[in-house]
């Protein structure tokens, strides 16, 4: 039987896409838990985390119908974690530290960044847009998600790389590309690696990006 690449292809983003939305589903539920938002606002932090930077993504490259709306299996995905959250945190009285928060947007970041640019590179676009859609794709879902809760977002604020690494990420999916002779699916996983591990070792090391200072 003859190996339908474009379907692997679409297979492996569509896995990506729906891992990406349950780790920023998660990251929108623990902040909302930590804030001590009621049952409402857990939802609607999960659903923007969740589908923030996809939706930004989809508007800047005119991709109708957006993601969520066209997989209306995520939606349902996300409304079920959030319920199912609510009544773990409520049983379990669990504990939600800043550490804990960074764990599943760590993973929606390397997941989520694989994505955008793999859409983008299959729409033709440069390799310099291929990757600002991958960082918008994985940064912007918990830029909102902290807005939203009256923060600085904590992409900016906390001096650690986190874009950088979805920059890393994705220039590492562009290279790979190069080589046809590896899978197909070889350059979106690299991505998600290179992402989520460089931000993994950013948290572990306590990586510092210098401060502006204006004297």
């Amino acid at each position: 039987m003859p190996i339908n690449t474009p379907q692997i292809i679409d297979t492996a983003r569509q896995i990506l896409e729906v891992s990406a939305t349950i780790a920023f589903a998660l990251s929108g539920v623990l902040k909302a838990a930590h804030k001590k938002l009621d049952v409402v606002g857990v939802c609607v932090m999960a659903f923007i985390a969740a589908f923030g930077g996809g939706t930004l993504r989809d508007l800047l490259l005119d991709n109708r119908p957006f993601f969520w709306a066209k997989n209306d299996y995520l939606v349902w995905a996300v409304m079920l974690i959030s319920l199912l959250a609510i009544v773990f945190l409520r049983q379990k009285h669990f504990h939600i530290t800043e550490r804990a928060m960074l764990w599943p947007d760590m993973l929606g970041l390397g997941l989520f960044t694989a994505v955008g640019v793999d859409m983008a590179a299959e729409l033709g676009m440069s390799p310099l847009i291929s990757v600002m859609m991958g960082v918008v794709t994985g940064v912007f879902g918990g830029v909102l998600r902290d807005v939203l809760c009256g923060e600085i977002p904590q992409a900016f604020r906390d001096h650690q790389p986190y874009a950088v690494c979805a920059m890393a990420g994705g220039c590492v999916d562009l290279v790979l590309r190069q080589f046809p002779a590896l899978p197909e699916t070889a350059p979106m996983l690299a991505c998600v690696v290179v992402t989520a591990g460089l931000r993994a070792l950013a948290m572990w090391r306590q990586w510092r990006i210098p401060s502006w200072r204006v004297e």
